[in-house]
């Protein structure tokens, strides 16, 4: 099953962003009311149904890394209003979108190995949804909106309810100048007692909600919160150190976990390394370099690409300098930020030996 479903989206995925434009049209003939459930905009959902169609291809043999990823789709897709008839016209959009791109590959044998993996994710994702006693989202309202630069913002909101996230995850969010286009962010806190949340967001290319998140956000505002997904946290039982690597807002999540650790007075040692383009994109930093003055286990490593070169900082992608520094096969490996940044570092570190299942990233991190 695994080698002829990962044989026939090969040959699909050359044509990827005609497959997923099909899928959707596809998925609105057959069931139209699902329309209703995306926003007008459907280029970042395509996005983000490819990116989680291939995480699910790429991980199909691995059921320690599918299942739990399957689970929290599950549950996230709660807040869309999706029910049992919604998946079944999914399955049959996905295996005819395959079946029309993938030409002269696809047999009998493949389109039933298509349609029994299509049973067991779906099957997954319903038992994690039904089970799932947690509200589909909750109400936050915006406390606090801080713009740092142009295309830089602080936001910080305070739920109706404590929103059971650990340091490290992400949630997405639905605000009311772009309705029902959900997007995800990392809180850069660790739970509180009073419930806020602290997001950092960038105005990306592109990027409708971020650029409204980050010009329009007004205190007062009420917004959306999905359920907590993502896998990265620290062991700190483990004897192995962390390394994590974190661009531009990615730093977020990473700071998170930095909270956290900082509440023990032991922990394994840690060292981040925090990229920008220039100098100006690390503007967590010197909260960073505060955090390492009372946590002798932390060490952050600044990493620029730009000239000229600064003291006291790298020089480089981040993909450059983390591998420069070592192989760090001895360590567990935190990554967030862009998905070129995320695949380019990910490739660089197991090029340098790295261990693949030693490395941690979420895959949605940036929409």
């Amino acid at each position: 099953m695994v080698r002829l479903i990962r044989d026939s989206y090969a040959r699909v995925a050359p044509r990827s962003a005609e497959f997923t434009q099909f899928f959707y049209a596809m998925l609105f003939a057959i069931a139209p009311a699902t329309r209703e459930l995306f926003g007008a905009n459907m280029e970042v959902q395509r996005s983000r149904f490819l990116r989680a169609l291939v995480h699910i291809v790429q991980n199909f043999d691995r059921p320690e890394e599918l299942v739990p990823f399957l689970r929290q789709l599950g549950r996230d897709h709660r807040k869309f209003g999706v029910l049992a008839q919604h998946y079944d016209a999914m399955g049959t959009a996905l295996v005819t979108a395959l079946r029309q791109f993938a030409g002269a590959s696809w047999t009998p044998q493949v389109e039933r190995a298509w349609l029994d993996a299509y049973g067991l994710i779906a099957k997954t994702m319903q038992e994690a949804a039904d089970a799932d006693l947690a509200p589909a989202w909750w109400t936050a309202r915006v406390i606090d909106h801080h713009r740092l630069t142009w295309d830089l913002a602080v936001v910080r909101v305070t739920p109706d309810r404590p929103v059971p996230y650990r340091a490290g995850q992400y949630v997405s969010v639905e605000v009311p100048q772009r309705p029902r286009q959900w997007r995800y962010l990392s809180p850069a806190n660790t739970p509180r007692p009073d419930g806020s949340i602290e997001f950092h967001v960038r105005a990306v290319p592109g990027g409708s909600v971020s650029r409204s998140i980050v010009g329009h956000t007004q205190v007062g505002d009420t917004w959306r919160i999905g359920a907590p997904m993502g896998l990265m946290t620290v062991d700190r039982e483990s004897s192995r150190g962390v390394v994590m690597v974190a661009g531009g807002t990615g730093t977020a999540p990473m700071r998170a976990i930095i909270e956290e650790l900082s509440q023990w007075g032991e922990n394994p040692p840690v060292t981040m390394f925090a990229g920008g383009r220039t100098r100006a994109d690390l503007h967590d930093l010197d909260i960073l370099i505060a955090m390492t003055t009372t946590n002798p286990w932390l060490t952050v490593i600044p990493v620029v690409e730009s000239h000229p070169r600064m003291p006291g900082i790298e020089h480089g992608t981040l993909a450059d300098v983390v591998t420069r520094f070592g192989a760090w096969a001895d360590r567990d490996v935190l990554v967030c930020g862009s998905p070129a940044m995320i695949r380019a570092t990910v490739s660089r570190m197991l090029v340098a030996g790295t261990p693949l299942d030693r490395i941690t990233y979420d895959p949605f991190t940036l929409d």
